[in-house]
């Protein structure tokens, strides 16, 4: 049993890390390619014109659902329509390069499209009806969102590696690994046409079931698609794997959360509406367009070379990660023993954040205390939720305001 178990690891992950690799390094390089605010100015005006460029930004964006809260208060800030910013924040976690990679690898070329087509117009639909639900103000104030990508040198192939393997696989890295292994356990364990004698486990009722599991859960876009592999492997229809990637990643209770603070409650509605109608909706269209046009054996790569040299790689740059975040951590708490809410130093204080879960959320509230007045460094603890600032002069207030505007809470 052990031995088939870790069989069934080292096959996902020979399928896994050839598209996985591929598109953290094509993320990389957009980020360099790309004039730094550029996002940020192509959706600065309300409207149509403006929704649509944000799910056109936001689809092939390697965002996790609580990595794409703050970059989209940022564009709310920067004044970007409530439509804007909806339809951002519903496609950008449902895909991304390295998503849509992985899925092919998975699922094959259909079902990526398909998924890829479905969080676009699920975006759009949502973007829209925002602004039907709360037009744009006029003459509503908007103000300027710093984040240190403002000044960031973003050249060179070292940047285009920071990104790819730091920021970007640093904040999914303990997900893939968790995917992969519940993904290989549900291979192991269920029989191949296991769903198929599960009369709940099809249609809608099988969708909703999907549902009611995967919307209050953090699951990551890239981590989840070997998972629905297994299912669909297992006999799942494919149409119920899709409701599974779309509203899964999208949705999280620290996600939904942050969005009731920063757009209030009619447009989380929106928002939540949107997800679930559209993902049963693209499930049904799925399985009665394509059928079984996703359902790819997971086994259908050997063992060739490329697999087994990015397999390699994968397991040495995670390997390498959690050998850098221990390091950092020991760095950090060496002399300084554990941080009380608003305990203070000689030259700082600490907050007790909530809601960060990824490396993306620490980034944020490091960028946003770091555009605050008089503070020198911030440096957050996923783990704990600490956040020590150090600085001179130092308002807890405006540094409140700071982790609120990144879209994540100071507890008191």
């Amino acid at each position: 049993m052990v031995t088939d178990y870790l069989n069934e690891v080292w096959i996902i992950l020979l399928e896994l890390s050839p598209a996985l690799l591929a598109g953290l390094l094509l993320a990389g390089i957009l980020h360099v390619i790309l004039p730094s605010g550029f996002i940020h100015r192509m959706m600065n005006k309300p409207g149509f014109r403006s929704t649509l460029r944000a799910v056109l930004i936001g689809v092939p964006m390697p965002l996790c659902s609580c990595g794409v809260v703050p970059t989209a208060l940022g564009l709310k800030q920067d004044g970007a329509s409530k439509g804007a910013t909806t339809g951002f924040l519903i496609s950008t976690p449902q895909t991304g390069v390295d998503s849509i990679l992985v899925s092919a690898a998975f699922l094959g070329w259909p079902f990526a499209i398909f998924k890829l087509v479905a969080a676009f117009v699920t975006g759009l639909i949502g973007g829209m009806i925002a602004d039907y639900v709360e037009p744009p103000e006029k003459d509503s104030e908007q103000a300027h969102h710093l984040t240190s990508e403002d000044s960031e040198d973003r050249t060179g192939i070292v940047e285009v590696l920071r990104y790819s393997v730091v920021e970007l696989y640093g904040a999914i890295d303990r997900w893939i690994i968790a995917g992969v292994l519940v993904a290989a356990a549900i291979t192991a364990l269920l029989p191949e046409h296991f769903f198929h004698e599960l009369s709940w486990a099809q249609g809608m009722t099988g969708m909703l079931l999907m549902l009611a599991v995967s919307i209050p859960l953090y699951i990551c876009t890239t981590g989840s698609v070997p998972i629905a592999a297994s299912f669909v492997a297992a006999g799942m229809p494919t149409g119920t794997a899709l409701v599974f990637l779309m509203a899964g990643p999208a949705t999280n209770m620290a996600t939904i959360g942050a969005l009731y603070r920063a757009l209030g409650g009619r447009l989380l509605a929106v928002y939540l509406g949107t997800v679930v109608v559209m993902s049963i909706g693209f499930g049904l269209t799925f399985d009665f367009i394509l059928g079984e046009a996703g359902t790819v054996h997971m086994h259908d790569h050997s063992d060739d070379w490329l697999g087994i040299i990015s397999a390699i790689i994968l397991i040495a740059l995670t390997i390498g990660l959690f050998v850098h975040r221990y390091i950092q951590r020991k760095q950090k708490l060496s002399g300084k023993g554990q941080f009380n809410t608003y305990e203070e130093f000689d030259m700082g204080l600490t907050l007790k954040v909530e809601g960060m879960s990824c490396q993306h959320c620490t980034a944020s509230v490091e960028k946003s205390l770091k555009a605050v007045e008089g503070v020198v460094d911030a440096v957050a603890d996923l783990e704990t939720g600490d956040v020590l600032i150090t600085g001179e002069d130092l308002n807890e207030e405006a540094l409140a305001a700071a982790v609120k505007l990144a879209g994540y809470q100071v507890k008191s």
